[in-house]
Order: C-alpha cells, then structure tokens, then sequence
C-alpha cells in the first residue's frame, strides 16, 4: 500500500498541549475584558445617577421659586410641639412629589403623618385640586417605601410606609425587592458659619455648622439593607460626614461645598454611604 495514501487515512487534531495553550488564552483575555466591562457598567450607572441628580436639583429649583425657599431637611418633622423622627431624604421626596407622591400640598410643615399644624389630614383624594403636580415625573422619581427597602420591622424609629427617593445603583435586599439606597438631603443654614463636627450638633440645633449631619443620620443609622444585622456605614461617623464634603479649596476657615444652597449624596456603588465611589451633586473628594 502506498504510505502516502495511509497517513491520509488518520484524521488530523490538536494535541493536548496545543489545547491547553488555547484555553489559556481565552481565561487571560477574559480575565482582561471582565474588569473592562465592569468599569464600563459603573461609569454608565454614575452618568445615570448624575442625570437623576440634574433632574431633582431642576425640581427643586421649581419648588424653591414657587415656595420662595428650598425644603427642609431637618432630622425632625415640624409639628408645633410633638416632633417626631422624618428626616431629610424624606422630606425630600414629599416636597418632590407629596407624601402619597400625587404631589405637594402647600400646606405642609413637613409633618410625617401627612397632617397640618391643626391636625387636617392634607395627603387624601379631596386635597388634589389644592396640591402641586408632582416636581419629577413618577416614572423617574425611584421613589420607594422604607418598608420595601429596609423590611417593615427595620424601620424604626419611622413610619414604614414613609418614601424616600432612592438612587440608580440597585440591588436585591432582603425584602424581595430590588431598590437602590435612598438620597440623602441636606439644606445650607446660611444664617451660620461653621463647618466643625466637634460643636456636637444635635438633632435640633445645628450648633454654628452650615449644615447639620444629623439631618439625615437616624436614617443612616439603619445601616446596609442587605447584609444581615444592618450593618453600619462608614458615614455613620460625623467626622466622615464633615471632612467629605468640606470645600479643600478653602483652608482657613473650613467651608462645606454648596454653602448656601443644598447637598445630595447617592451612596454610590457599593450601597455604602461615605466611601471613596460616592456620588454627590459637588466634586466628591473623599478623605479617610
């Protein structure tokens, strides 16, 4: 038989070096590409969380025009001699879109059980002609209730069916639902000063500080929705609160950026309020 027509009878393959060689280059490139693609998924999602920061700063330019003033974001509510917990990310989102999010009565001291000072319930079907539209559209407001995102039995000391407006950066929690973490307000007090978290402001009184950490700190304090025990976040801690969002460019006196107008933290991607991938409606410098 003719060897040549023999050794065309076996069919040719890889040896297995030359397999292997392959597969080790496919995991390095995909090794390669994964970290590529992850920055690329978090560069979107912060370009989307700041197109949603430039919607509820043009809202609240509308609502400040026509109440003559921004919302407060005091860590209390404003009933005349009961105040109760209803913080500034909540206060927000009822001035952004009302309480039941039909829109803002004009009414409001901010009360979180949806009264006026005289006890009239302001946030039921009859007061709709009476309200403002909402200031952001629904369908973009990512408003959720605290009992979606933190579990009815973790919300104290709110009220569970209370919204917040959350941010773009959304994860399961163990509630079922999947829902980013709410954005925090702070409202400048422009009657004061100071910038220093060893005035040891309390929840009523700013102590001389432009602005009050304990805004929005009970909410804080409810922790990672996620993780099993709430766990803390690294904002938790008001000295993080008040050298991440001093104005560097001004050393003597220390002056918080937006001294007199209003600040806006999404807790980035990591879900944890004050760390380094914040994202804020100023130029983030985090500090350890």
């Amino acid at each position: 038989m003719n060897p040549a027509i023999k050794q065309s009878r076996h069919k040719a393959a890889f040896t297995i070096v030359e397999l292997l060689t392959v597969m080790s280059i496919i995991v390095i490139l995909i090794g390669l590409l994964v970290p590529a693609l992850n920055n690329v998924k978090r560069y979107a999602k912060e370009v989307r969380q700041k197109a949603q920061f430039h919607s509820i700063e043009a809202a609240i330019e509308l609502f400040s025009n026509e109440f003559d003033g921004y919302p407060s974001s005091s860590a209390l509510d404003g009933h005349p001699t009961d105040k109760q917990p209803y913080c500034g990310a909540m206060k927000l989102c009822e001035a952004m879109m009302g309480q039941d999010l039909m829109g803002f009565h004009p009414d409001s001291d901010f009360i979180r059980n949806g009264t006026d000072r005289a006890g009239r319930a302001l946030y039921v079907p009859d007061t709709l002609t009476a309200r403002r539209p909402p200031y952001l559209p629904l369908e973009n407001a990512n408003a959720y209730k605290l009992r979606d995102i933190y579990g009815p039995d973790n919300v104290n000391p709110f009220l569970p069916d209370i919204y917040a407006l959350c941010d773009v950066y959304t994860r399961q929690v163990k509630t079922g639902m999947k829902v980013g973490m709410p954005i925090l307000y702070y409202k400048a007090d422009t009657t004061y000063s100071l910038h220093d978290p060893n005035t040891s402001p309390t929840p009523t009184d700013n102590k001389g500080n432009i602005y009050n950490y304990w805004d929005n700190q009970m909410l804080v304090m409810l922790g990672k929705p996620w993780e099993e025990g709430l766990s803390d976040h690294a904002l938790r801690d008001p000295e993080r609160f008040y050298k991440n969002t001093r104005n560097h460019k001004i050393r003597q006196p220390a002056r918080p950026y937006r001294a007199d107008t209003y600040i806006l933290i999404s807790a980035g991607f990591d879900g944890e309020y004050g760390t380094a991938d914040d994202i804020c409606n100023y130029e983030w410098k985090y500090t350890e």
